[in-house]
């Protein structure tokens, strides 16, 4: 009778240890831990120890709010079931070497806030649905090997703050419906194959602090709403095809700390402005 109770506490003790986080939370972090290689982290997780020792993870109310394992050696892909983190505000999975295609399962997350996947090596389009994750403010995406479109439905994120989908292989244009997201502050596309205008609605993004566009295919005249954007720092726009006045579009941004060009255009813009002096 003695031996039955101590082995019913120690069921009762070992289903308490895991009872902070629901199985399926727990399940899904064990799939993310055999999809990438878990064993070879630099701080693995003890799958035999309480999901509450795991490194990079934080917890509120039993629920798995947080996941940061960046610098931390991941290699393999972001599995599916990722999506059953219900709960989940941060993903910052920064500076691994993951590959593979972003799980469209993880637009089901739309208790994320930010999702930080940069420096990896992820391939494929951007999921389709992303603009589901209505909560979302950063989405950091850079410096991996994503092709296809921005997808339309970003436009649907209007929580977001930062958008850097920057040294990708992007083809396309720029979807108008980024126009629709006026809490943006930076919005970098560098370093892809995105071509077309720029859309005149851009201008209404009105806390936009950071937009940079170089080394696209870009072309056609720069908007002359660009001035309108009084809270902009940071304009970078060199290795594309643009036309336009850049030297008094310079001059029209009161805040503008960093200003990228082209010297060729530059001196066409101060040729243009000379001639029309000459004109007069």
């Amino acid at each position: 009778m003695k031996t039955l109770k101590i082995t019913l506490l120690c069921c009762l003790l070992s289903a308490f240890t895991f009872a902070s986080v629901s199985q399926n939370q727990r399940d899904a972090l064990v799939a993310l831990y055999n999809a990438t290689n878990g064993n070879s982290w630099n701080n693995s997780w003890d799958l035999d120890k309480p999901v509450t020792d795991w490194h990079g993870l934080t917890i509120e109310n039993d629920n798995i709010v947080a996941i940061s394992l960046s610098f931390n050696n991941l290699r393999g892909n972001l599995p599916s079931d990722i999506s059953k983190l219900t709960h989940l505000r941060h993903l910052n999975l920064a500076f691994n070497k993951l590959e593979g295609e972003l799980p469209e399962s993880i637009t089901e997350l739309t208790s994320l806030e930010s999702i930080q996947l940069f420096s990896n090596n992820f391939s494929g389009s951007i999921p389709s649905d992303i603009g589901n994750l209505e909560n979302l403010k950063v989405l950091e995406l850079f410096n991996n090997n994503l092709s296809g479109e921005i997808p339309v439905s970003i436009g649907q994120l209007v929580q977001l703050e930062n958008l850097n989908l920057s040294s990708n292989r992007l083809i396309g244009k720029l979807p108008t419906t980024i126009t629709e997201l006026s809490a943006l502050k930076v919005l970098s596309v560098f370093d892809n194959n995105l071509l077309g205008t720029i859309p005149s609605s851009i201008g209404e993004l009105s806390q936009l602090e950071e937009l940079v566009l170089s080394n696209n295919a870009f072309y056609g005249n720069l908007p002359s709403e660009l001035a309108q954007l009084s809270n902009l720092k940071t304009l970078l726009l060199s290795n594309n095809g643009f036309k336009g006045n850049y030297a008094s579009l310079k001059d029209q941004l009161p805040s503008i700390v960093d200003f990228d060009l082209d010297e060729v255009n530059m001196k066409g813009a101060l040729a243009t402005l000379d001639t029309e002096e000459g004109e007069d």
